[in-house]
């Protein structure tokens, strides 16, 4: 689509305009198989490039500048001898300090896919003191460069810098919107080829603190331009017992962070599925919540993945770099081809959070329409259809639902919509987070790598 077509990011992660009380049966739940015989590997979707640089090797293969590699159990990249200090005012507070600084930068990457968009995803420890910056530079398919685009300054707290994305960045070829890089109008035929990734660690001067980056990655995608998507075969009755948190109980709650919990859909799903694989907020961490408040590992998750320029919660890889904040977990932005992906994963024991948008009728029994909102996908039932925990709902006893299969996949799949009004708008395309172990079972590893992601 052009890019005036585009909606922004900031609509298109919008809440739920209303939430509708929904029937809390008690899930028939399973807990992550521990099966690992051998599953069909198939191939990823063919619109969609995943690249993540991981291993010692993959760190050592890049172009540092005061960076070094680091071995062990869960390589990275962290701080050397910096290359120098630099002066940095956040433009959320208007504080100027001086940081060190090093820089590591990826090899060229050949996308496999030349992609109208790129969504970057990041793993990593900031302790006090640090934060990190991600870039992104491209190579067009006529063989002309795109510059280096800001797609996230980023730490785990929010006491040195304010976790930001960066607007206005465009060439007038292409665009970045919040978190994702989009060719402004791929009707022209233009699409990315290649790219680079940048990170560059800081840290406060004279001190021995380093950000660890574990994973750097981004995928790149050309979905076609679809208002439907062909049915899929229901393969699975299988749900994954996954924690319940509805975000309409924080309405009003920490309105500084999106105007509370009626918007914090990305977040409240992102912790439901932290909590799924062991994560868990100590006292002393949830110490800041007004103890009056319930599930305050909800509100925690909205403060830490809020992105002070976007001014909400549903920045992508900030909700995805928040998870793998938590011991031994990673998390990643990908795009799914069908249902039959996601089938792959729940059978693996790995629960997704889906972004889709709707109108109030296009999903039987939600009893809303949003221009976008994320809810977790747990299982399916014996006729195929879609257990989800969908955080819009009263209570947290409401939360699971199931929505027909039909429907839910084309909401979820489709890359265009007519809203309320009847003009065309956009839809997400089958976006998704995925957040799984650091070290997976040879099984997970196999679901993974079928929908693409290694």
């Amino acid at each position: 689509m052009s890019r005036a077509e585009q909606l922004s990011r900031r609509t298109v992660l919008a809440a739920a305009v209303a939430a509708a009380a929904a029937a809390g049966a008690s899930p028939a739940a399973a807990e992550p198989p521990a099966d690992d015989t051998a599953d069909p590997v198939r191939a990823p979707a063919s619109f969609v490039d995943n690249r993540a640089w991981t291993t010692y090797t993959d760190w050592r293969a890049g172009t540092v500048k005061g960076a070094r590699a680091v071995a062990g159990t869960r390589p990275g990249v962290v701080i050397g001898t910096p290359a120098g200090t630099i002066d940095h005012t956040d433009p959320h507070t208007g504080r100027t300090a001086s940081w060190e600084y090093a820089i590591w930068t990826s090899p060229v990457h050949e996308l496999a896919v030349p992609a109208t968009e790129v969504i970057p995803s990041w793993n990593a420890r900031t302790p006090a003191g640090t934060w990190l910056q991600v870039e992104l530079k491209g190579t067009y398919s006529d063989g002309t460069a795109t510059p280096w685009y800001v797609m996230g300054r980023w730490a785990a707290g929010d006491q040195d810098i304010r976790r930001t994305s960066v607007d206005d960045q465009s060439d007038d070829r292409s665009s970045v919107w919040t978190d994702t890089f989009a060719i402004d109008d791929p009707a022209t035929g233009l699409r990315l080829t290649a790219y680079r990734l940048r990170l560059t660690l800081y840290r406060k001067p004279r001190t021995k603190s380093t950000p660890t980056v574990w994973r750097v990655g981004a995928m790149g995608s050309d979905v076609p331009d679809r208002f439907t998507v062909p049915a899929s075969v229901p393969n699975l009755a299988e749900e994954l017992l996954v924690r319940r948190y509805s975000q309409e109980i924080h309405k009003g709650q920490y309105p500084e962070y999106d105007n509370g919990g009626e918007a914090w859909c990305s977040p409240t799903s992102s912790q439901m599925i932290i909590e799924y694989w062991g994560g868990r907020l100590t006292k002393e961490q949830l110490s800041w919540v007004d103890p009056s408040y319930a599930d305050p590992q909800v509100c925690h998750a909205a403060r830490f993945t809020y992105d002070h320029q976007y001014a909400g919660c549903g920045n992508w890889p900030f909700n995805a770099a928040y998870a793998a904040t938590f011991k031994d977990l990673q998390g990643v932005v990908t795009r799914l081809g069908s249902l039959t992906d996601l089938e792959t994963l729940i059978a693996a024991g790995i629960p997704a959070i889906t972004s889709q948008s709707f109108l109030k009728e296009e999903l039987t029994g939600a009893g809303y329409g949003t221009a976008g909102h994320l809810m977790t996908v747990i299982g399916f039932t014996a006729e195929g259809d879609v257990i989800a925990n969908d955080p819009a709902a009263p209570t947290n006893e409401a939360v699971r639902r199931v929505y027909k299969r039909r429907e839910w996949e084309n909401i979820w799949l489709r890359t265009k919509r007519y809203n309320a009004s009847g003009k065309v708008v956009s839809g997400t395309g089958g976006v998704c987070y995925l957040y799984f172990p650091a070290h997976p079972t040879p099984r997970q590893c196999r679901a993974l790598a079928a929908v693409g992601v290694r």
